[in-house]
């Protein structure tokens, strides 16, 4: 027990503890839906437990799935990374995603690793070599201190920004509703011009997307 208790140590210096991570680059395609979902294998090749966070530097163009979590001793754990803002605009812009861990019973980051993340239109347009002006924009890119923000946070502001039902779901449900207060095909004492008269299975239509709709409401 002691014996590995000296072993371990010198690996839990702050910043010193090799990160395994694979693959170091992911690269998206904008015409290929296939490719604007990564996966990043983070490995824990030691006899202890590691708690890990994934950190971004445009934490508004991705969405990371369980962007923090654990991985026993001794096992991987695949981290899904989604592209979510595929425009022209973000060609050939380099990012930074930044795996961090630290040890269950730690907070402080026992080790980190960055991996660079670009979109390009297309993967039959891709040139054999980069070019010389990307290289020497991405080997600024690399050289400049980068600002990580938290994944998680920042999704969690953006389903707060973006939620609650659409104008169109509104409208909607507020065409059904009215539907369901129009008189029913047949009734002799109404005021309502008779083509505004709706059949029960109208009604019943008109019910059954209303309460799809109040599903769809609650759930935003």
């Amino acid at each position: 027990m002691q014996h590995q208790q000296q072993n371990r140590q010198p690996e839990l210096v702050e910043g010193s503890l090799p990160v395994f991570v694979f693959p170091t680059e992911l690269v998206f395609y904008a015409d290929e839906q296939n490719s604007h979902k990564q996966v990043l294998t983070l490995y824990n090749p030691y006899e202890f437990a590691l708690k890990f966070k994934v950190l971004c530097t445009a934490p508004n163009k991705y969405t990371v799935v369980d962007a923090t979590g654990a991985v026993k001793p001794q096992c991987r754990v695949d981290i899904v990374i989604r592209h979510r803002d595929v425009r022209a605009c973000h060609y050939g812009v380099f990012d930074k995603f930044r795996l961090q861990v630290s040890e269950q019973s730690q907070r402080k980051a026992l080790g980190r690793k960055e991996v660079t993340a670009t979109l390009r239109p297309s993967a039959k347009q891709e040139p054999p070599h980069p070019r010389p002006q990307d290289e020497e924009r991405r080997l600024k890119e690399q050289l400049a201190d980068s600002v990580f923000f938290e994944q998680t946070a920042f999704q969690t502001e953006s389903r707060a920004v973006t939620g609650g039902p659409s104008l169109l779901t509104v409208l909607l449900g507020l065409v059904c509703v009215a539907a369901l207060m129009l008189p029913t095909l047949g009734e002799q004492e109404s005021t309502v011009p008779v083509y505004l008269h709706l059949s029960v299975n109208k009604k019943l239509v008109a019910a059954y997307v209303l309460g799809l709709l109040t599903m769809v409401i609650l759930r935003t």
